[in-house]
């Protein structure tokens, strides 16, 4: 008898150890299956954010097997909200990033999304033709560090007018985003330069005239203005769930392309945005929505070289090695995003 327990103890042992060995053989195969991974999606109420916004309705982020969570962040915070690991990835102006970035701020650039999407303004009676014709003139901006004051610099620098803090041909005056164009048409300010949809509205209801349309005017027309950030804590700690993120919000840019009325409506039902569908739809189409991996990489190359030479920089910098060090994917991640 006790022969026959001692039998039945070690057979139940035996069948417990293999039952363990398996399930730690098969612990890689339920790490896999655990669910999707959860990412932090961070977004402002803008218009041209419309592919994080696409990724998530049209079920993107899903398809790469990501959970995403969508954060709502005023973008004059990004930077801070990055850095507290409030958010894991968002859409950026680019030349409005370059100085967080040069200042600590842990993020990479993975892909462009779209060009366009910042305006100058005058009045329509202005004698101002050109951008040579600002010098001496002040500009209404919503910030000294904003993406329309950066696209202002940047153009009157190529014209030769000189924007540096220390002998400025320019005077730039900051007002309240929805002021601008009451400042413009009440003449205490020359132009105004901004983004969109306030720009194009702007425009429209004043009679202004667009002086300048970063969607379209050289040398702006060819460059991305806005690209995809990421946490560098992603990119660098799990670059395979990165690379998904990427692809994703790729797929949602192109769809966006190809569908500016659909992507119009899903915004403004959604309430990611206000506004007219007819309008936000106008402006989708505009903004060519075609990513690249390769034109974000070159936007910021450019970016950064303009904004050294202006002096926005810690003194000179090294445009390549910088852009080296913010840009992620660029050697190993396709171009443009890969049908399914």
């Amino acid at each position: 008898m006790k022969a026959y327990i001692r039998k039945t103890l070690a057979l139940g042992i035996a069948a417990l150890t293999a039952g363990a060995l398996l399930a730690g053989c098969g612990g890689g195969e339920k790490k896999q299956a655990a669910g999707p991974v959860p990412v932090k999606v961070g977004w402002s109420p803008s218009a041209c954010g419309a592919p994080v916004f696409i990724a998530y309705e049209k079920g993107f982020f899903k398809e790469e097997g990501l959970a995403p969570e969508m954060i709502q962040v005023d973008a004059a915070h990004i930077a801070e909200a990055v850095g507290a690991g409030q958010v894991d990835i968002f859409n950026g102006l680019m030349g409005k990033l370059i100085k967080p970035l040069e200042n600590g701020l842990a993020a990479q650039e993975v892909t462009g999304l779209h060009k366009g999407c910042i305006k100058i303004l005058v009045p329509n009676g202005s004698d101002i033709k050109s951008i040579a014709d600002l010098k001496g003139k002040k500009i209404g901006v919503p910030g000294l560090a904003d993406a329309g004051t950066i696209i202002a610099k940047r153009a009157l620098h190529g014209v030769g007018v000189d924007v540096t803090d220390k002998s400025t041909e320019v005077e730039f005056t900051v007002f309240g985003r929805n002021d601008l164009p009451q400042a413009l048409d009440l003449k205490k300010v020359d132009a105004i330069a901004f983004g969109d949809p306030q720009a194009t509205i702007a425009a429209e209801k004043f009679g202004f005239r667009v002086l300048l349309d970063t969607s379209k005017d050289k040398p702006f027309g060819d460059e991305y203005c806005c690209a995809l950030f990421m946490a560098s804590k992603l990119v660098k700690g799990d670059p395979e769930t990165a690379k998904k993120v990427t692809r994703a919000v790729q797929r949602a840019s192109q769809w966006v392309h190809d569908n500016p009325e659909e992507a119009a409506k899903i915004e403004i039902e959604k309430k990611y945005v206000a506004g007219d569908v007819k309008l936000v739809a106008a402006l989708l189409k505009s903004y060519d929505y075609t990513p690249s991996v390769q034109g974000g990489y070159d936007a910021m190359l450019n970016t950064v070289k303009s904004l050294s030479e202006i002096g926005l920089t810690k003194g000179k910098v090294d445009a390549k090695k910088f852009t080296d060090s913010h840009t992620a994917f660029f050697k190993d991640f396709p171009d443009k995003p890969e049908k399914k």
